[in-house]
């Protein structure tokens, strides 16, 4: 197998693998954050606008994680910077 070859099927598989542990980690955070701010709406109805402003803006930040995933495994499959090196290399 040569080195093109190589590089192809690493950056496949890392690239699966970002986005399952990035979708998987984010996901964990958003259910443990949704049911905190469940049972503390269920505490305190009266402070829900606070609880659920804080809720969104937090889940807006854990989801941009798995979006950052997202575009580092396009990146590897799409526009790989390591595929015109050793395209030049070889001469292709």
């Amino acid at each position: 197998m040569d080195n093109l070859g190589l590089v192809a099927i690493v950056s496949i598989t890392i690239a699966g693998l970002t986005i399952a542990i990035g979708a998987v980690g984010p996901a964990i955070g958003e259910g443990i954050a949704l049911a905190n701010a469940m049972r503390a709406l269920a505490q305190q109805p009266d402070k829900a606008n606070t609880i659920t402003r804080t809720l969104f803006v937090g889940m807006a930040l854990v989801e941009s994680t798995a979006i950052y995933c997202f575009v580092v495994s396009m990146i590897l499959i799409f526009a790989n910077p390591f595929w015109n090196h050793f395209l030049n290399q070889s001469g292709g």
